[in-house]
């Protein structure tokens, strides 16, 4: 015999409610039927799993065992159930670093007014796609490069370049920032979700680098003075830390904003997250 889940529901209730009788009731079954489910479960699992008295049900040791893993097996299982049964009336937006920007927080208020059947969550993922490839969103705001053949993408925005550094490094004086003077200073790359990488300078006369793969790390090395970061302006709106200040950079091309998604299986409101977040870098 196989396992299945209404063998699990069945150990549960019957432990839950505390008889084989009330379980009958809650499961909606005979009495006579869960008995024959829990022996099924027993028989496959190969070991007894209650103590059952005229007053009393108890576990077994085993059967402390397994309730437990019978619990998070069903929470797992009305959890996948939920997600699909749901997932027009929810949308997720998943980002690796700084998810809309300035715009973030207009971008939430205006989706609830908009679309209040629809419930957003914003996700970070240090992703290079910020969660989509791993199934943890249904949107994604990128401004890297991602594989066109797998996602399909619209363009809502541009973002300016900016230099993160010290708040007391002597460039934090400074109102902006060359491009070329970068050279002079050890840049601070995360390889797997940056916007940044050394293609910027031509070979010959790029700046000595360093890596990281997190938010958190980048700006705590950069508080640190030990090296300067290039950014889009979203990360400057979005995360504020003591010790690190943003300055505009001259002379780069700036960063093209993205949302994307899976080609094939688009949720129903892509067109409206493309639509709202292009207006707001618009305006």
């Amino acid at each position: 015999m196989d396992l299945e889940l209404r063998h699990l529901r069945c150990l549960v209730a019957i432990i839950d409610t505390g008889s084989f009788t009330d379980a009958a009731a809650e499961l909606g079954v005979s009495q006579a039927a869960v008995s024959r489910t829990l022996g099924g479960l027993e028989e496959t699992l190969g070991v007894r799993l209650l103590h059952r008295t005229s007053r009393s049900v108890t576990p077994t040791t085993a059967g402390v065992q397994v309730l437990a893993r019978a619990r998070h097996v069903l929470a797992e299982a009305d959890d996948l159930i939920r997600e699909a049964t749901t997932g027009h009336t929810r949308l997720r937006i998943g980002h690796a670093w700084s998810a809309m920007g300035r715009h973030t927080a207009e971008f939430q208020r205006r989706w609830a007014a908009e679309h209040p059947d629809i419930e957003l969550y914003l996700i970070r993922t240090n992703s290079a796609t910020g969660g989509l490839a791993e199934g943890l969103c249904d949107l994604a705001v990128v401004r890297t490069s991602f594989d066109e053949a797998r996602f399909a993408d619209a363009a809502v925005g541009q973002e300016r370049r900016y230099c993160a550094m010290a708040a007391d490094d002597p460039w934090a004086r400074r109102r902006s920032v060359p491009l070329a003077d970068i050279r002079e200073r050890t840049l601070l790359i995360d390889r797997r979700t940056g916007t940044t990488t050394a293609e910027l300078w031509p070979e010959g006369t790029r700046p000595a680098v360093e890596y990281t793969r997190d938010i958190d790390d980048w700006l705590a090395i950069i508080a640190s003075g030990r090296c300067v970061g290039l950014t889009p302006e979203s990360t400057g709106n979005q995360y504020r830390r003591d010790g690190v200040v943003f300055r505009p950079l001259r002379n780069a091309a700036p960063i093209t904003v993205r949302l994307i998604w899976r080609r094939h299986d688009p949720h129903p409101a892509t067109h409206a997250a493309v639509a709202l977040l292009a207006d707001l870098y618009r305006g």
